[in-house]
């Protein structure tokens, strides 16, 4: 904001100027599956597609406009499933999506196994 100060003098005024951040709360309800890498090792994944998907999709372009944008296209979330939450990233899939690593402790804590239908709640 500028405020004329004297003979035409323009100060600049600082007034506490700082970035919003709103919170999306996106839920979707999905199945857990397994991916196997070349070295054998597993991990567990959510599909995230249809109308939560493209809620993602439109986030993600949102925070490209704004220069926000993070490795790979991913998104930091709060995800929850049941009565566990955790930080981490979706992540902008190939086939159609985006997926959602569930980590050991998680699938522990809820009694989850491939194949199960889990609902999730996301807070982008």
């Amino acid at each position: 904001m500028l405020a004329q100060a004297g003979r035409g003098v323009a100060i600049a005024l600082a007034i506490g100027l700082r970035r919003t951040t709103i919170t999306e709360r996106i839920t979707c309800v999905t199945r857990l599956w397994r991916w196997t890498g070349g070295d054998k090792a597993t991990w567990h994944f959510v599909t995230i597609s249809g109308e939560a998907g493209d809620a993602l999709s439109a986030t993600a372009l949102m925070r490209r406009l704004e220069g926000l944008s993070r490795g790979f296209g991913s998104l930091r979330v709060m995800a929850t499933i049941g009565e566990t939450s955790w930080q981490t990233s979706v992540f902008p899939s190939r086939e159609a999506g985006w997926m959602l690593p569930v980590k050991a402790a998680v699938r522990k804590a809820e009694g989850l196994g491939e194949g199960d239908e889990v609902t999730l709640l996301l807070e982008v």
